[in-house]
């Protein structure tokens, strides 16, 4: 009998076991396509709220008006994304240090999006040409232990240099980042694209027009006339490209332009909207995103 009783009391646990597992599952299924219906959901409105979209996008920088942009962002309701490096500022310890944390764990709880700028804001300057060595790329660091140093990376080099960026702005804010990532300074090559495809990152450069001149001498480019010429020149559809605060520039760009530019593309009938939801990237987004 003892035998028995026991032989009950373990089918029971067994049982119980077994069915609290299959309601965790369900939970966690539940949980799951509420997560991804609710990103669904949000996609699908910003398409239809937002029938002529442009694609505002930040440059890591000094960060010396970090804070005035996010003002403007927030004032105007306006969504970006941030290619990040670990950049020199103007205080602290650097783009991507302690300094800065809470400002980008605030700027993630307002719904902006995050991508790699590369960890060391690396300049591809040309592929090796070397025969027999594999894919390498002659690099020029600009912030880092190697910064101003010719160097020869791998592929795997160049891919763990974007990983690191993506890693830290994660840990910073909490949230996964986009699969994508922006060179400096715009320079790639076809094997530089391939190489950062192969380890799940598609490169996102800007318009022509896109090109909003923050890094262009205020002497000789006013904030007026950078203003003018953008809002006579974006279309529907555009990448634009600022940053965070440009070492050169004696008249900041930012936000003196920034405001002005929002409204003014927003009374010729333009929306903004995240890189997540461009219609040239949203199938890659969806494919290499790591989690919802």
């Amino acid at each position: 009998r003892r035998s028995s009783d026991l032989w009950r009391v373990k089918s029971t646990w067994a049982n119980r076991r077994m069915v609290y597992g299959r309601w965790t599952m369900r939970l966690v299924s539940k949980q799951a396509l509420a997560c991804l219906l609710a990103l669904w959901a949000m996609s699908t409105a910003a398409q239809t709220a937002c029938k002529q979209p442009v694609y505002l996008t930040f440059d890591t920088g000094h960060m010396g008006v970090a804070p005035l942009i996010a003002q403007v962002l927030q004032r105007q309701k306006v969504p970006v994304t941030f290619f990040v490096a670990h950049e020199k500022t103007q205080e602290g310890d650097g783009t991507l240090g302690f300094t800065w944390g809470p400002w980008w764990a605030e700027r993630a709880k307002e719904g902006h999006e995050f991508a790699s700028h590369t960890h060391d804001h690396v300049y591809w300057q040309s592929d090796d040409p070397t025969p027999g060595v594999g894919d390498r790329f002659q690099m020029r660091p600009s912030a880092g232990r190697q910064a101003g140093h010719a160097m020869r990376w791998t592929a795997a080099e160049y891919c763990d240099n974007l990983q690191q960026a993506t890693s830290r702005i994660e840990a910073l804010t909490g949230r996964p980042s986009l699969p994508l990532f922006r060179a400096p300074g715009g320079k790639t090559s076809a094997k530089l694209l391939a190489a950062a495809k192969a380890c799940g990152y598609a490169h996102v450069g800007w318009a022509p027009a896109g090109f909003l001149g923050d890094e262009l001498s205020s002497e000789q480019h006013s904030n007026a006339q950078l203003l003018d010429r953008a809002l006579r020149n974006i279309r529907p559809g555009d990448v634009l490209m600022a940053h965070l605060g440009i070492w050169s520039r004696k008249d900041p760009w930012a936000p003196t332009v920034l405001e002005p530019l929002i409204v003014g593309l927003k009374a010729k009938g333009y929306c903004f909207a995240s890189l997540r939801d461009h219609p040239d990237l949203k199938s890659w987004i969806f494919t290499h995103s790591r989690t919802p």
